[in-house]
């Protein structure tokens, strides 16, 4: 049976919305959620967190009149369930059977695909430069991008495609022009917003080295290459080329106060290096990584804030509920940054995570070379960004 097919249950049946239902998780408040999807897709990516209690029942248990006592079993009566699936249809039937057996029951609007529309702006605080400096944040897949602006300009790095409207709406709510949309390199987890905020007046901004991956649009925007500076105000965005991740990743400088460091480092890890080259070239990505590390990272100050361009469920958030970390920090924390290279590269090269899901999909449409509509990108990029090396191998005692 499709999702979608479902009958309306007889009794009614309560929904939460996403963004409703975080702030109940944020907020510390213990939730239980029964996952109605298929046990392949719970283990791939789900609703987790130290408050959360999370069991899977697939959809089709519940489809008989005579629900197994099993399964009944699994389900906690004392308590508030949410249940959910993909896309609300599933979980609206099976709290409807539920509810009808006494439980206590109401499940998530538009399921997994509502909880990856959330996406919310959190304020840098540590942030020292001219402007203002926000960063976006998407729980469902760790995504992260940063909104600076001063003096009536602003400028997006690493837009997602899902939320073009939400960054021309939020500049105009702040009373500034959207002038630039900058990537850090070609993404591998989700379809890049760039094209589209160009196409709607935005200057997009792609690193200029990475467009020998074969970008068919490069001549339509502007490249970036290393040292190039971006003036949104009386603010400055500083290119600054860190190759490993991709031979085309970019980190950008802001106001010498923050760097966005892209898929290079993360709060919580380093960069996986086997997305451009697979496994072969995997050896010689990882030595360029160590380098950019090294050499272009590492060697500013120790006050100078990381921001990567996804967060783990291993990240903790900075005071101010930013991903973010100085890098002194991050050096004391991570013994993967004070390793040598031949270690670096045997350490993180030993343990990566599955590659994201649809990511050559994905590369081939932020190549240009893969055309999808807005409904199909959106589907695309469902599930976790998994860019990084594994967080159980490269964090300190």
């Amino acid at each position: 049976m499709n999702a979608d097919d479902f009958p309306t249950p007889d009794v009614d049946v309560d929904s939460v919305d996403p963004d409703s239902f975080k702030d109940r998780i944020d907020a510390g408040e213990e939730v239980a959620i029964l996952d109605a999807r298929m046990t392949s897709d719970y283990e791939e990516w789900r609703i987790d967190g130290e408050n959360v209690t999370s069991i899977n029942v697939p959809y089709f248990e519940f489809l008989d009149d005579e629900i197994d006592d099993d399964v009944l079993d699994r389900i906690p009566d004392d308590r508030e369930v949410t249940v959910l699936c993909a896309k609300g249809g599933a979980s609206e039937y099976v709290a409807g059977t539920l509810a009808e057996r006494g439980y206590d029951v109401d499940h998530l609007e538009d399921g997994m695909n509502g909880w990856a529309r959330i996406y919310e702006a959190v304020e840098v605080d540590r942030y020292d430069g001219a402007g203002t400096l926000l960063q976006y944040q998407r729980p469902s897949s760790g995504c992260l991008g940063y909104l600076l602006y001063h003096d009536g300009e602003a400028a997006i790095i690493d837009p997602l495609r899902a939320f073009t409207d939400r960054y021309l709406d939020d500049a105009d709510d702040l009373g500034v022009d959207l002038t630039y949309a900058l990537d850090t390199h070609i993404h591998a987890d989700h379809v890049s917003g760039l094209r589209d905020l160009d196409a709607l007046g935005v200057e997009g901004v792609i690193p200029e080295p990475a467009v020998d991956r074969g970008v068919t649009y490069a001549d339509e925007l502007t490249t970036a290459a290393d040292g190039d500076t971006f003036a949104v105000g009386d603010a400055t965005i500083e290119t600054v080329h860190t190759p490993g991740h991709t031979t085309g990743m970019t980190a950008y400088l802001v106001d010498e106060s923050l760097l966005a460091t892209g898929d290079g480092l993360f709060i919580e890890s380093v960069a996986r290096p086997d997305l451009e080259e697979g496994d072969e070239g995997a050896p010689d990505a990882a030595r360029m990584l160590y380098e950019s590390l090294q050499e272009r990272v590492l060697s500013l100050p120790d006050d100078t804030l990381v921001g990567g361009a996804h967060f783990s469920d291993a990240a903790e958030r900075a005071a101010d509920g930013t991903y973010t970390a100085p890098i002194g920090d991050l050096v004391a924390e991570m013994d993967a940054l004070t390793m040598d290279e031949g270690e670096f590269v045997d350490l993180i090269l030993s343990d990566m995570p599955p590659r994201p899901a649809n990511y050559e999909d994905i590369i081939a449409t932020n190549l240009g070379q893969n055309a999808v509509d807005d409904e199909e990108a959106f589907t695309l990029e469902l599930g976790p960004n998994n860019c990084a090396a594994s967080q159980d191998s490269l964090a300190g005692d």
